[in-house]
């Protein structure tokens, strides 16, 4: 895929005929008719579940089931009727997903079906009815709990385990927490996994079986709810099938005259390079097809918010019933919270019916775009690719303008299963016939790759396990290092290094033939534990170490280090979440705020103060391999400035931290606070702190009632 280059900046007048752009009309091939006569809400009918929801039930009474099944093809209604049966029976139930929007969502229609009594959430920030007989929490909690329950020797008291969106098992940052998960699960409670893009379930079932002693069943289903149909939109506003086979044979080719617009040497351009296109008139040619409402998956954040820019009123004003009840939906979403009713894309979505959707928002802000949308309210919504896996708001269409995507360190091309996470939005089951994948061009828009996509089946996991401090310091609490390593012997790394097929050679070249490169990295850890008296010669965890293992965050040993060397506040509840705020923070600074005679002396002497006296601790670790995280001061001023009441508007004008970007940062702020307010047995005035700070940070608009 060609290397980017946003560079370039031309206005749209002065290029119109240096980069050949014409104005876009509303057009379309004629061998769409038929298709577009498709389009329509399917007639109601009594609720009859498929073959392999009913196989999957059947499944999961009597071993561990693994379902895998396209986007929107009902999932979710498995596991409420797994549930139900756990509970007829007084049992409990544990549903763990990887997002904390996800949680929220299926807590929300849980405690539909279920009611509330019945129906507790855990997502580390919140924690309510925890003792229900259906929890809904993160992996995260779930991994915790089973650390606490292989220490205390008490059983897990739960019935069923669903783990929702499997396929994060490869995920590389978070899937060694869905590991451990699988690993550590005592064999009595049945797993449900529940996933839309895995290409080797056989595989992870296999491995299941191995280390679970029990069958393990596998139930796949390919057949998607809604029909799929890809479409092309060339530059003037006529649409084509993308490929010349409708998009369903095996064999995938390019329709003939998207192959012609591919083979044109000097393209017509929707916009100039560098620019995005006009939205206003693309929706109007959508609308003019019946292809609203529309996903757009953009490259950025501030594409999103542009978007919104380019869209106008003229779709709202033609359909005054709509635009009238719009309104009114709104005002009640945002009532009572001026953070929301001032928002600053308020006016575009009441005018536009578009929404800007991702990260950079504030959380609950995105839940009144996500509300909007999953009700119907909405013409478009832009949106980053993140938003295809989890939350569950789909549209009659979605729009891909990129080929390729930022994983955060380059642009790579689409895989197989982030395109189908993207496309799986498109067509609501109930209220689509058939829905529609909308490709547009461009220079990051490679056809024959989308193309080669289509039909492409899921990529095969690979193990993500890898060796932290925190893992270290709780398996230590329970067990000794040579029952570890028969731990790390159950790991999906263990059943892959066994495959003679590709992924067993790139399993043992990243894990060894015998696992020892992870067990040498175990044995580093420790080490490095020892030589720092959190572990004693023996395995067994020191004083340091038993309360250390509680902190279990990204940080730990750092954390650890500060609290047992006095180096954090110990009675200054702002000050103390302005230093561990520096902990969490993931962005890089130069630090120069630092020589500012406007920084308050307080801030600044409690920082210098950790920060030095962490410096030769954070490189004993980093000559060891060890990651060791820099300490900035802007991400602590900005906490110390809210937790001392700072206006918000005033807090998220900063460059690097946008109304979302500052919301997360206060989260884990918060998350790591928490952790260390457990320690009140061995250290009761930070503990006390920390809870105090929690309370001045997690405030509106940060959370919301």
């Amino acid at each position: 895929m060609e290397k980017r280059d946003y560079s370039l900046k031309n206005s749209y007048k002065k290029s119109e005929k240096k980069f050949n752009i014409k104005k876009m009309k509303p057009g379309s091939d004629k061998s769409l008719k038929r298709v577009f006569k498709k389009i329509g809400v399917p007639g109601k009918a009594k609720f009859k579940p498929d073959a392999f929801q009913l196989q999957a039930i059947k499944a999961i009474e009597k071993s561990d089931c693994l379902v895998t099944a396209p986007t929107g093809s009902g999932k979710t209604w498995i596991a409420q009727e797994v549930a139900k049966k756990v509970m007829q029976k007084k049992g409990r139930v544990w549903y763990a997903t990887p997002l904390k929007a996800l949680t929220n969502s299926i807590h929300a229609k849980f405690v539909e079906l279920f009611n509330e009594e019945n129906v507790g959430i855990l997502t580390g920030d919140i924690k309510e009815n925890p003792d229900a007989s259906i929890v809904i929490g993160t992996t995260e909690i779930l991994r915790n709990q089973l650390y606490d329950a292989m220490h205390t020797g008490e059983n897990l008291n739960c019935d069923l385990i669903i783990l929702d969106e499997a396929h994060f098992l490869g995920d590389e940052q978070r899937g060694v927490v869905w590991e451990e998960i699988m690993i550590y699960l005592p064999i009595r409670i049945p797993l449900l996994l529940l996933s839309a893009t895995i290409g080797n379930p056989f595989q992870i079932a296999k491995w299941l079986e191995a280390i679970r002693g029990q069958k393990c069943h596998v139930v796949e289903s390919n057949d998607r709810p809604v029909p799929l149909f890809p479409l092309f939109m060339h530059p003037s506003g006529t649409l084509f099938p993308l490929m010349q086979n409708q998009g369903f044979e095996k064999k995938q080719e390019l329709h003939k005259k998207v192959l012609k617009f591919e083979k044109t040497g000097r393209k017509p351009k929707m916009a100039p390079f560098g620019k995005l296109p006009p939205f206003a008139d693309i929706l109007e040619i959508l609308d003019r097809y019946n292809l609203l409402p529309a996903i757009f998956f953009l490259k950025s954040r501030k594409d999103c918010d542009q978007a919104i820019k380019l869209c106008n009123s003229s779709l709202l004003s033609r359909n005054p019933e709509k635009k009238r009840i719009l309104t009114t939906k709104i005002n009640d979403l945002v009532s009572g919270n001026p953070h929301l009713a001032n928002h600053s894309q308020r006016l575009y979505l009441e005018q536009t019916a578009c929404a800007s959707h991702h990260s950079g928002h504030l959380p609950a802000w995105k839940v009144v775009v996500e509300t909007l949308m999953s009700q119907g309210f909405l013409n478009a919504m832009f949106a980053t690719s993140t938003v295809a896996a989890g939350v569950n708001f789909p549209a009659r269409s979605v729009v891909v303008l990129n080929s390729d995507r930022f994983n955060g360190v380059e642009f790579m091309g689409l895989s197989p299963s982030e395109f189908q996470q993207m496309t799986g939005r498109a067509g609501r089951r109930g209220m689509d016939k058939i829905g529609f994948a909308i490709m547009m061009p461009g220079k990051f828009m490679d056809l024959k790759y989308v193309a080669n996509l289509i039909n492409s089946p899921a990529l095969d996991i690979e193990s993500q396990i890898t060796i932290n401090f925190s893992m270290v310091l709780n398996l230590l609490l329970s067990h000794t290092p040579d029952q570890i390593k028969m731990l790390l012997e159950k790991s999906f790394a263990s059943h892959l290094i066994m495959s003679k097929k590709k992924r067993g050679k790139k399993a043992r070249k990243k894990f060894g033939y015998e696992l020892e490169f992870l067990w040498n990295s175990f044995l580093g850890h420790m080490d490095f534990l020892i030589q720092e008296n959190f572990v004693t010669r023996s395995g067994k965890l020191t004083q340091d170490g038993l309360w250390a293992s509680n902190l279990r965050i990204d940080s730990p040993l750092l954390v650890a280090q500060s609290i047992r060397k006095n180096l954090l506040p110990q009675k200054d509840p702002a000050l103390l979440a302005a230093i561990i705020g520096s902990f969490v923070n993931e962005k890089e600074f130069k630090d120069d705020i630092l020589y500012s005679k406007a920084l308050p002396k307080r801030l600044k002497d409690a920082f210098l103060h950790a920060r030095e006296g962490l410096k030769p601790f954070a490189i004993k670790m980093l000559k060891k391999g060890f990651h060791a995280p820099n300490l900035f001061m802007q991400p602590s001023l900005l906490l110390y400035s809210w937790a001392h009441d700072e206006p918000w508007d005033n807090i998220v004008t900063h460059p690097e931290y946008g109304p979302g970007d500052f919301a997360r940062l206060t989260m884990r702020t918060a998350d790591n606070l928490r952790q260390i307010s457990k320690l009140d047995e061995t250290f009761p005035d930070i503990s006390r702190t920390a809870k105090e700070a929690i309370t001045l940070i997690l405030r509106d608009p940060v959370v919301t009632s």
